[in-house]
């Protein structure tokens, strides 16, 4: 996680842009008002939006989390997908 000013935010918002999208870095912009913005790349923006709706859905959670159990004691079978 980086912390940096606005201003050099602004003077070097390719180099950030390409930290948060390439290294998945998280940017906090810091403002002297206060109201600091976070910046991360869409794909990690995308992942978080998907777990908050996987974990607000109890049933989906939980079938995730058996899910999880059942392979990590290796009660898992291999399907053929039907085309």
């Amino acid at each position: 996680m980086l912390a940096v000013n606005y201003s050099n935010a602004r003077e070097n918002f390719k180099t950030y842009c390409d930290k948060a999208n390439d290294d998945f870095e998280t940017i906090i912009i810091t403002r002297k008002q206060g109201g600091n913005v976070v910046m991360i790349s869409e794909s990690e923006y995308n992942n978080m939006l998907e777990n908050i709706y996987v974990r607000s859905n109890k049933k989906t959670y939980n079938r995730l989390i058996e899910s999880i159990e059942q392979m990590k004691s290796n009660k898992i079978r291999s399907k053929d997908l039907i085309e």
